[in-house]
């Protein structure tokens, strides 16, 4: 049931989403002048758009009565902002016998304010009509005939109570008085903010139907997570008929090499070069089990970690954390997925579980079979059939969230091609084969890929205000601007100037360079000289330079060459410091993984340890300097080969968020404003940017609460200048190790005069750069002032 006024909104969003997949018919009942050409609509003559609508609602019944009696077992009466699980309800009625007179919904009686103004006697009730009503065949031959002397008696200004007090006197049944139906047909009371925050929540993946979706936006968001919970379960089935498939050959007797049910009839009979292909069988056919992996040595053994209010590593840096909330979002969703399997046959056995909390568990991630689960569950078993009771209780569960094969799809524009490319080693790299609907596997492509119907126009709006991001492959190269803050240190610069002369100006041929100095009267001629040299041998590059006065913060330098006019709105701006070494593969990663109004790039860079002779690392006098070290220009570096990695040359630099790819239009936005001015020296400026970044993300969320309050209307965006513009774009930051930039060692000497935290900072990173851990233990071992200072230590606090 719709109005007019909701044709081109609600309604289209309705049958754009979950009304096509309706098994049986939908109709959008309206008033007698709409009109919608594009959509199965029943103008209902003499019926106007009139709120309360109860002639609407009864003329609705009254109309299927006349056209569907005989066609249809169920007939559902919902409003145009309610969104239904279809293949639910279908499994829902099935279950129920339609012969009988049955009134299906959520039982209401109404609220504080209409209390003694509805009519309705102690003993009864109605169906709400906001999360849909569902009637039998015979409910509606019993009640439609009725239904003019209905409309002549009306007791209050409520449809759907009407329509309750006329099945219950006519069909002689009530609303159905069950609890279990405020989770089946759900209502949601947030008003307009019903389902714009998580989705992934119990009520929503529980429900049948759910109320009330205002906004068309929130009715495409929903059914597009929706068809994502339909395409796991789908996988979840594949994967479970193919372990069948595998018990059944093992109990057959048949051997693995064999793929033959008998000669001539194959298992499998697609291969993988086909578009039948079903799936690697030895993947997916295997069973669950904890010891799938067997360690022949120690180092294979894969460490448990422990979970409780933190989360306890052996191996990781920091043993006791925090636990991350991607551990917390799956840990909740395996929970959930227990929870409603223990309750699949609650009705029958008349109890019912319900988890309490997690008290303790383990975690392992092996690479290659999945993700092993030791939990210890806190339940309340409920009994509500016999001996009533309420027993808390424990279960231990021992779980297993197996990897399956890699499925992937490439979305051009929105649009996902009906061809995909195949690297199967039968077939030719440059093949491209066609999806078969038909079969196996490929069905859920074909129930997925009806969302991007549905969402084609959300994709510019929601996703963001801005231009769709062209494929990688045919993307232009866009200009990268490196920003170094610099003060001082002209021989560590001259090597950064030969590794950017190799790589950007003769390799890549689209990267400038902006130096952002402080002034100092020794070495910043001897940098001005180098960089007019640069520019005097490669004239078309941009090689530009500011000169800086004061005291040194890197905050400052960076703002006012961000600021500068040597860089674009529409340039990368890649900052980047005097100590890196970069690649072309650095460059291609930059341009790949900065995406305009959308995406910031933080690299993990990899970090070099004191390249120094062990035996004098850890030596009594190494925080000395006079200690020689080698100086940055002394080793020689190709800088066209890639840096050789290992555990004892160096670390992935986790802490340091310093590097950043960002458009420069995006950097400037208002609401991040660049880096903070008022940070001296190093450190700590990077930190608070991040925090702004991610303040902003968190912020994103006011994009769907604007449109659910209506300052915001995505799908009028094009229609003129007239609508505001939306609220914060989120800034996706992509963070990943990257072997190409190297940071190359150099002593590092912490100012006692700066800020607690940035003081605590740089001990922290020179303590990381002294060495690897096997160096560490190899001194400690050897080294007898250490062992006694740690006696010591260890006294000190056991006394304390």
């Amino acid at each position: 049931m719709t109005a007019k006024d909701f044709l081109q909104g609600r309604a289209r969003a309705v049958y754009e989403t979950w009304g096509k997949r309706v098994p049986g018919k939908i109709a959008f009942f309206s008033s007698q002048d709409s009109v919608a050409p594009d959509l199965p609509l029943v103008a209902l003559k003499g019926v106007d758009d009139r709120y309360p609508p109860q002639k609407k609602s009864f003329m609705m019944l009254h109309y299927m009565y006349e056209h569907y009696i005989d066609r249809f077992e169920w007939f559902a009466r919902a409003d145009d902002d309610v969104y239904i699980r279809t293949d639910r309800l279908e499994k829902f009625l099935r279950s129920i016998d339609s012969s009988k007179p049955q009134f299906i919904g959520q039982a209401g009686r109404g609220n504080s304010e209409d209390f003694g103004l509805l009519s309705l006697e102690f003993d009864e009730n109605f169906c709400m009509g906001g999360p849909g009503v569902i009637m039998s065949r015979e409910t509606l031959r019993r009640v439609a005939p009725h239904i003019p002397t209905c409309l002549k008696n009306l007791y209050s200004t409520h449809e759907d109570v009407e329509v309750g007090r006329c099945v219950q006197k006519f069909a002689g049944i009530p609303c159905t008085w069950n609890y279990e139906m405020q989770s089946i047909l759900h209502h949601n009371s947030s008003g307009n903010r019903a389902f714009s925050g998580v989705l992934k929540s119990k009520e929503v993946h529980s429900a049948i139907t759910l109320h009330p979706v205002k906004k068309p936006a929130f009715m495409y968001r929903l059914h597009a997570y929706m068809l994502g919970l339909q395409a796991q379960e789908l996988r979840q089935e594949s994967l479970l008929l193919h372990r069948d498939i595998a018990q059944m050959t093992e109990l057959l007797q048949i051997p693995r090499i064999n793929k033959n049910l008998a000669p001539g009839v194959p298992i499998f009979p697609e291969d993988e070069s086909s578009t039948g292909y079903l799936g690697d069988h030895n993947v997916l056919g295997a069973t669950p089990d904890l010891n799938r992996h067997r360690p022949r040595t120690l180092d294979e053994v894969v460490e448990w970690d422990f979970i409780a209010k933190s989360l306890y590593s052996g191996m990781h840096p920091n043993p006791k954390r925090r636990t991350e909330s991607s551990l917390k979002e799956g840990l909740t969703d395996v929970i959930r997925e227990i929870m409603e399997h223990i309750n699949n046959f609650s009705r029958q056995r008349g109890r019912v579980i319900e988890f309490r909390e997690l008290l303790y568990g383990y975690m392992r991630v092996n690479s290659l079979y999945g993700q092993d689960l030791i939990l210890d569950l806190l339940l309340v078993y409920k009994k509500y059939r016999g001996k009533k009771m309420t027993v808390p209780v424990r279960r231990h569960l021992y779980i297993q969230r197996s990897f399956t094969e890699i499925r992937v799809r490439e979305i051009v524009d929105g649009v996902v091609p009906s061809q995909a490319v195949t690297s199967s080693p039968r077939v030719s790299p440059n093949t491209t084969r066609r999806f078969s609907n038909a079969t196996g596997l490929d069905r859920i492509s074909h129930r997925v890929k009806s969302l991007f119907n549905g969402l084609e126009r959300l994709t510019d709006t929601l996703a963001s205000s801005g231009q769709v991001q062209p494929p990688v492959g045919s993307r232009k190269r866009d200009r990268i601007v490196l920003v170094i803050p610099l003060a001082g240190r002209s021989e560590t610069f001259m090597r950064f100037l030969r590794n950017y002369e190799e790589v950007a100006l003769r390799q890549d041929g689209a990267t400038d360079l902006l130096v952002s100095m402080y002034v100092e009267p020794v070495e910043t001629p001897m940098i001005v000289a180098l960089l007019d040299n640069l520019r005097g041998r490669y004239p078309a590059a941009r090689i530009n330079y500011l000169q800086l006065y004061g005291n040194f913060s890197r905050g400052i330098a960076l703002d006012r060459a961000i600021k500068s006019p040597h860089c674009q709105p529409d340039d990368i701006l890649f900052l980047i410091d005097v100590d890196m070494v970069f690649t072309s593969e650095s460059l291609d990663r930059i341009r790949h993984n900065v995406i305009r109004h959308r995406q910031i790039y933080l690299p993990i860079v990899f970090s070099e340890y004191d390249p120094r002779a062990p035996s004098t690392i850890l030596a009594p006098d190494w925080t000395s300097a006079t200690t020689e070290r080698p100086k940055p220009t002394d080793r020689p570096l190709n800088f066209s080969a890639p840096y050789r990695i290992t555990n004892e040359n160096g670390y992935f630099r986790q802490f340091g968020y310093g590097l950043v790819g960002i458009y420069k239009a995006d950097l400037l936005r208002a609401d991040l404003q660049g880096f903070s001015t008022d940070i001296n020296g190093w450190g700590l400026e990077d930190v608070k940017f991040l925090e702004n970044v991610i303040a902003l993300n968190q912020r994103g969320n006011q994009r769907l609460q604007a449109i659910a309050d209506g300052r915001w209307d995505p799908f009028e965006r094009v229609a003129g200048a007239g609508t505001p513009p939306p609220p914060s774009e989120e800034l996706a930051i992509f963070r990943a190790p990257d072997p190409s930039l190297v940071h190359i060692f150099h002593p590092i000497h912490c100012d006692t005069s700066l800020e607690e935290a940035q003081y605590k900072m740089c001990l922290g990173t020179k303590a990381n750069t002294i060495g690897s851990y096997g160096l560490l233990h190899e001194r400690f071992i050897h080294s007898q002032p250490l062992q006694m200072f740690a006696r010591r230590q260890g006294q000190n606090r056991g006394t304390g």
